[in-house]
């Protein structure tokens, strides 16, 4: 495996940053995960205009041009030999001082590894997962706005972390008025009385380029879908429930914090859903 670090391409055992860099400091940077299917990179563009107002908002500079990361990106597949897999996009501040101050981070860093990624064994899609609800709140949005793709993890990770010790992949993550906000890594999504739900970035959502693409493909079949205040209560009474992600793809839940969702089984519209994704990600 070849890993580009600004603009040179190391062995993954050689591939390393300064112990200066602002992003390994303090989480400063931003990264964008992205798919691969039969040697085509799923919805790059997207992923590089999240990735760029990404940066606006933090006012990071990415010292490449969009159209210059697309080649990059592009290329690394390429010199890795991909047809399938998992692309990791990540650029930081950049070396900088022991202090917070970001100015004193002279250039930005840009990191590309193209990868395998497996975070669920093929098995549960095909009988779905249990989640819990987590403890652990959800960033506020005046804190800092969820559409921002942050390398700050660590609100996610203590609930991954709880999620885990509960003896579960994932967990709901709730906002601080007790609405659903998120998933430690996915968006989620709930079938009820044949409309598919989901919470709006305004709950704390990341606008999930897989989330658009499920929204946009319940349209063309007929499913009423769109974005809705949900409470706890919503997805314990749910007829259906998944989670969304590039990494996850579409993941069926099938009991939320001990409660049995519709059947206990993927539901019909998110089989649907699922089925219609992979075929299209893969004529994309």
């Amino acid at each position: 495996m070849k890993i580009y670090i600004d603009g040179t391409y190391y062995e993954r055992e050689n591939a390393k940053i300064s112990v200066y860099d602002h992003g390994l400091l303090y989480g400063d940077g931003i990264f964008e995960g992205i798919r691969i299917y039969g040697g085509k990179i799923f919805r790059l563009r997207e992923h590089l205009q999240r990735l760029y107002s990404s940066a606006q908002a933090l006012a990071l500079t990415i010292p490449l041009t969009m159209d210059q990361m697309e080649t990059a990106v592009r290329e690394a597949v390429r010199v890795n030999g991909r047809t399938e897999g998992y692309i990791r996009l990540v650029v930081t501040r950049g070396v900088g001082n022991l202090g917070i101050n970001p100015m004193q981070c002279v250039r930005a860093s840009v990191i590309i590894i193209a990868d395998d990624i497996q975070l669920y064994p093929e098995e549960m899609y095909a009988k779905g997962i249990p989640v819990i609800t987590s403890s652990v709140r959800r960033m506020p949005c005046d804190s800092l706005d969820p559409r921002i793709k942050s390398l700050n993890y660590l609100n996610n990770i203590m609930a991954k972390l709880e999620a885990l010790r509960a003896g579960c992949l994932e967990a709901v993550m709730l906002n601080r008025d007790g609405l659903v906000a998120e998933c430690t890594a996915d968006n989620i999504f709930i079938v009820t009385g044949g409309r598919l739900l989901t919470p709006s970035p305004l709950q704390g959502a990341l606008a999930g380029i897989t989330r658009n693409v499920v929204l946009a493909l319940a349209g063309e079949h007929g499913i009423p879908a769109c974005e809705s205040a949900l409470a706890p209560y919503d997805l314990y009474t749910a007829n259906e429930c998944f989670i969304t992600g590039t990494g996850a793809e579409i993941m069926p839940v099938t009991a939320i914090d001990g409660r049995t969702i519709g059947t206990g089984r993927p539901g019909e519209i998110t089989l649907r859903l699922r089925n219609a994704f992979h075929a299209m990600a893969v004529s994309e």
